[in-house]
């Protein structure tokens, strides 16, 4: 690859961190509005090899936040416009498709071959959980991206194992059925614990990343949940930052925060009022 084009990140990083990067190869199933911004991210970091995993046409009502949705892509396979961006940011980057729908009977072509880390960006509960399950018991490892429909504070997202995720109806749902089927810790997720307001139904069903988001495998029309950009983007940027810490290490992304002397201030005089109403 070009080394160029990488040349911001190497200053950071250091020149090693990046050539390991474009050794890694990752599968990255759901390019809705979370998989597709993780997706961008991690194709502009150096990413060497990916396999991109959707059976869904880009929709209008996914411009208000999806990448790779635009007037011009309406109509077209998701993965095939996710191909033709990949490519067009890094031409050196190996790119597999996949157009099928996530079921047991799938998973085992989507974790096919050396597999360095499988991203979830699944909004189906089933099909989430098929493949969480698969990857689990493989031993191979795996992130995930909860819900992101109907939050409005992207401050919120956070990163947990799944099984100590807390505020997310998605993630309970998946914790529930994962514990039936023998998976525990192990799994790291983004989610948000904020309050979610229903005006749809059911919660499990939650559009993060508009994953089948017409038409299911059982000609059942999905529900569409109302979504931010500015929250559904943060998620994609936590998720392709996860994934950055597990194909490198934690340490290379570890950072100090600074000395803030307005906090300091602040907790001085709260502890000279307080020793003031003692007195």
């Amino acid at each position: 690859m070009k080394s160029e084009q990488f040349l911001r990140i190497s200053r950071l990083l250091g020149d090693e961190p990046v050539a390991a990067l474009h050794t890694k190869r990752v599968v990255i199933v759901g390019l809705g509005a979370v998989g597709g911004m993780c997706l961008e991210s991690l194709v502009r970091s150096g990413l060497g090899w990916v396999r991109i995993v959707d059976f869904d046409t880009v929709g209008i009502t996914n411009i208000n936040r999806q990448i790779l949705a635009t007037h011009h892509t309406i109509g077209r396979a998701k993965t095939d416009v996710a191909k033709e961006r990949v490519l067009a940011i890094n031409p050196y980057c190996t790119v597999e498709v996949l157009d099928l729908f996530v079921d047991n009977d799938s998973v085992a072509t989507i974790l096919e071959g050396e597999i360095d880390l499988v991203i979830d960006a699944i909004d189906s509960l089933n099909p989430k959980c098929a493949l969480l399950e698969a990857a689990y018991k493989k031993e191979i490892p795996v992130i995930s991206s909860m819900g992101a429909a109907l939050r409005r504070d992207p401050l919120l997202v956070r990163k947990a194992d799944l099984m100590e995720s807390w505020g997310c109806p998605l993630a309970r749902a998946v914790r529930t059925k994962l514990r039936r089927r023998g998976v525990d810790k192990g799994i790291e997720v983004i989610f948000s614990p904020e309050e979610v307001r229903y005006t749809y139904l059911p919660p499990e069903e939650e559009e993060h990343a508009d994953f089948n988001e017409q038409v299911s495998d059982q000609g059942r029309r999905r529900n569409v949940l109302g979504s931010l950009p500015t929250v559904t983007a943060i998620f994609g940027q936590n998720l392709a930052h996860l994934a950055l810490t597990k194909l490198l290490d934690q340490e290379t992304f570890s950072g100090v925060e600074s000395y803030n002397p307005l906090s300091a201030k602040k907790r001085s005089a709260q502890r000279t009022q307080g020793g003031e109403s003692l007195a």
